[in-house]
């Protein structure tokens, strides 16, 4: 936001034992929704409000009944994401705010809410280098982010490591810590088949060819510990394709990175990203892997009013793509693209239910609880 490989063999067994988990679904050949999935996801141990700490896990859910348990692990399969079967699916989810000021918000109660009264597929966990956030613990922050990959694990959810670089706007000014901060995403979590890498949030002020550098010296880093997770790019202007500063997105098809299995972000604000964004989101993918990783319905701050008609334009042409989306934000920051009123965390809720979201947050909840229809085989 501006201004602000599994081994074979476990794999095999993995399989198997999600095919076990859905075998309902599989004798009927019906694609597993969201309200199928629901009622298996268990709250977490500690309680639904109890605050995130370090290697934090809720209770296993019934994993073939989640997002993860139904697709497994996600791959890049010409322009889409694909699930284990090869089968296009489209994702959304939640991004949380900047996990330095608002980690307080992601409870157990919280995130169970997301799981099963959002029913969400993926959560965005959102670390900040700058701007208090990681450059100034990173031993805090990478266990922050460990802890709310397991607890979306745990949902049965996606996760996305957001590698939240903003200012300065080229990702090589901290190339090095990003290299340290996924080789240890990626050693931890190198077992799991739910977790995909967000190498660079939104640079700007910089080149397509600095950025692609840029990936193509983060991706080895990450492939050489987790082979098969998804890897997702940043684009030039803020994650625009280079809308926001004059371009368009023919400077990545035709210099797209040199690795295999990524998608490339693309970044809008409704209010203040009209036809021409839009118009460049639908042209971008069908020529190259697109993922949202990021949008809100008000500008390009995350504030002001809210446009749900120009949003609605998005959300169709995605679903019609099947380009998968992530929105800004699960908080209860006082910007209206925050989706709790404030003192929704200091009152521990509630969570489900509409009750303490803003118009934003009653809008977006409607449309990430839409049936998945994700295809079986």
């Amino acid at each position: 936001m501006r201004p602000r490989t599994l081994a074979a063999a476990a794999s095999l067994i993995g399989a198997l034992l999600v095919s076990l988990t859905t075998a309902p679904s599989s004798a009927t050949g019906a694609p597993v929704t969201h309200e199928a999935r629901t009622a298996s996801v268990s709250r977490a141990a500690g309680g639904p409000n109890d605050p995130l700490t370090a290697d934090t896990a809720a209770v296993p859910p019934q994993l073939g009944a989640t997002p993860v348990g139904v697709n497994g692990q996600l791959a890049v399969c010409g322009t889409k994401l694909c699930n284990r079967y090869g089968k296009p699916v489209q994702l959304r989810g939640m991004s949380t705010h900047g996990t330095q000021w608002y980690a307080q918000r992601l409870t157990g109660g919280s995130l169970d809410a997301l799981a099963t009264d959002w029913k969400a597929d993926v959560l965005r966990v959102s670390t900040y280098v700058q701007e208090g956030g990681y450059e100034t613990d990173p031993r805090r922050f990478t266990d922050l982010a460990h802890s709310l990959i397991e607890q979306a694990t745990a949902r049965g959810m996606y996760v996305i490591v957001d590698w939240h670089m903003l200012d300065p706007g080229d990702p090589h000014v901290n190339l090095a810590k990003a290299k340290t901060f996924f080789s240890a995403i990626a050693n931890r979590h190198q077992g799991k088949n739910n977790v995909l890498y967000e190498v660079a949030n939104e640079p700007s002020g910089v080149s397509w060819g600095r950025i692609k550098s840029y990936a193509e010296q983060i991706i080895p880093v990450i492939r050489g510990i987790d082979p098969d997770a998804p890897v997702l790019v940043g684009t030039r202007a803020w994650s625009s394709f280079g809308v926001s500063e004059g371009g368009n997105e023919n400077e990545v098809v035709a210099n797209q990175v040199r690795a295999s299995n990524i998608m490339y972000t693309f970044h809008f604000y409704a209010d203040s990203h009209r036809e021409e964004y839009l118009e460049t989101l639908s042209r971008a993918a069908d020529r190259i892997p697109v993922f949202v990783t990021e949008f809100g319905t008000q500008n390009y701050a995350g504030e002001g009013g809210n446009d749900f008609a120009m949003s609605q334009k998005y959300l169709d042409l995605m679903a019609a793509k099947k380009i998968s989306w992530v929105n800004w934000n699960f908080s209860d920051d006082g910007r209206t693209g925050a989706v709790f009123t404030p003192g929704t965390c200091a009152a521990n809720g509630p969570w489900a239910g509409t009750s303490r979201l803003k118009p934003a947050g009653v809008w977006i909840r409607e449309r990430v609880r839409g049936a998945d229809d994700f295809p079986t085989g």
